[in-house]
């Protein structure tokens, strides 16, 4: 089964902690001991949108792209984002 998600951006905003959305991504693919290139094929997104998301180049990723991560980290949204 393919899911398919709405192509729109939303702003993600971060809870709690002063952490930036790079470095919680990057501390969730350490976390889960996984190079860049491993999230990228478990998400199915490109190295490249993991890099630039990592580096903060990508500062607004869409909502598809957050639950491609989300899912392949085995985690909620909010998980991700750093509210829960």
């Amino acid at each position: 089964m393919v899911m398919k998600y709405p192509s729109y951006t939303i702003p993600i905003v971060l809870y709690g902690q002063d952490k930036m959305l790079e470095q919680r991504i990057k501390q969730l693919r350490k976390k889960a001991g996984w190079s860049q290139q491993k999230l990228a094929e478990k998400a199915g997104l490109s190295y490249t949108v993991i890099t630039k998301i990592e580096q903060g180049v990508a500062k607004r990723p869409s909502i598809q792209t957050m639950m491609k991560l989300a899912d392949a980290l085995g985690i909620s949204l909010d998980e991700l984002v750093g509210r829960k």
